[in-house]
């Protein structure tokens, strides 16, 4: 079978497109025929090693795992000896950043894991991003304890995570102002956006009006800057480190010394999450905003423009037809 084989860290072009054998599924796994997955910043980060504290995951000095792809929407092919969940035919989608595996025409799974049957509303194509920047929005919101009719502000609304942020956030009943450039204030509006923030006209974080919660779906402002548009008691949120690897230490400290403060979640994701994001999907509620596709041979490619931040919502590799 194909599949794109990294045996080394480095940038995207360590990402090589191979033939390897395929494998069996073991007791309580799924032989998967893969359909879709995407490139995302989970694949990146782990292909790159940038974040060194990655390695202790994903191996020190070379991939454990040599196949990426976290997200995947495909067939179930085959099924392991005590598999009572799904059958043979059954279209799933799922979520996987410990073994990866989806850049490849087929990978095994456990019945159990980040897996479920596809939204009956969606597509392949549609399914494949269903959880990766979601689920770190999702995380984000929870951390805060978002409520219905509480003021969100998410900085970077067009990216996998913000797209899906004020979806979310509109789902949980807050009143979202959204931040992106000029080109994009339409899509965002259509997501469910109350107010947008063309950032290319205007300083968001010089407005007057402030915010329960300031969600930093891009990591590219700080805590400081942002501190004057939190409520009392409001909560700021950053998808990254912050400058010399801040975040961390203020959640430690921003309770105890500030009335407002910055909380930095590990973000999680179970069977019960993957359950909740069809039933979003299902409803109407959630749907992945897809920027491009790209064919698995031209992994390289979409690998260089998901790094090149440019994209808007999700990429998609499209495997088989």
């Amino acid at each position: 079978m194909r599949a794109i084989i990294h045996t080394q860290y480095g940038p995207p072009s360590v990402a090589q497109l191979k033939e390897i054998a395929k494998p069996l599924p073991a007791d309580k796994e799924l032989l998967i025929k893969v359909v879709a997955s995407t490139v995302n910043r989970t694949d990146c980060g782990f292909r790159s090693a940038e974040y060194f504290i990655s390695r202790f995951w994903s191996g020190m000095l070379r991939p454990k795992y040599q196949t990426l792809g976290c997200e995947f929407s495909g067939i179930v092919e085959a099924i392991g000896k005590g598999v009572t969940l799904f059958s043979p035919g059954d279209k799933i989608f799922g979520y996987n950043d410990v073994q990866f595996g989806g850049h490849a025409d087929y990978l095994v799974i456990n019945e159990d894991a980040c897996i479920a049957k596809m939204p009956t509303n969606f597509n392949f194509i549609e399914s494949a991003p269903l959880t990766e920047g979601v689920h770190y929005a999702l995380c984000n919101l929870r951390a805060a304890k978002i409520k219905h009719g509480q003021t969100v502000l998410i900085n970077g609304a067009t990216g996998a995570i913000g797209s899906a942020a004020v979806q979310l956030a509109k789902y949980f009943g807050a009143n979202v102002t959204a931040v992106c450039a000029t080109e994009n204030v339409e899509l965002v509006k259509s997501l469910g956006a109350d107010i947008v923030i063309d950032f290319t006209k205007e300083n968001f974080t010089k407005q007057k009006y402030r915010y329960d919660l300031v969600f930093d779906a891009v990591g590219k402002s700080t805590f400081w800057k942002c501190i004057s548009l939190l409520k009392r008691r409001g909560v700021y949120i950053s998808t990254e480190l912050g400058p010399c690897g801040q975040n961390p230490f203020l959640a430690l400290l921003t309770p105890i010394f500030w009335r407002k403060k910055l909380l930095f979640p590990i973000p999680t994701i179970n069977k019960a999450d993957v359950e909740f994001l069809k039933e979003l999907a299902e409803k109407g509620h959630f749907k992945p905003v897809i920027d491009r596709i790209y064919p698995l041979e031209k992994i390289v490619e979409a690998y260089v423009y998901v790094e090149s931040g440019q994209k808007i919502g999700n990429v998609v590799i499209e495997i088989s037809k």
